[in-house]
């Protein structure tokens, strides 16, 4: 893979950062989630952020 720009490196940085405050977050609504589908629906989008943070930060290591 091509060495990165520094303003591509910013911009991934800013999107994993993104993708990380919103894995947190989704957590946090899923733990005070009452409702199942509703708890589940965070659960879920939560991981799904993760996942996308974990691509995103594999761009950093190659």
């Amino acid at each position: 893979m091509p060495n990165l720009s520094q303003t591509e490196l910013q911009n991934l940085r800013h999107l994993i950062g993104a993708h990380e405050t919103s894995y947190q977050k989704l957590n946090t609504y899923a733990s005070q989630a009452v409702d199942p589908q509703i708890k589940q629906m965070f659960t879920k989008s939560a991981q799904d952020a993760l996942n996308t943070k974990q691509k995103l930060m594999s761009f950093l290591n190659s």
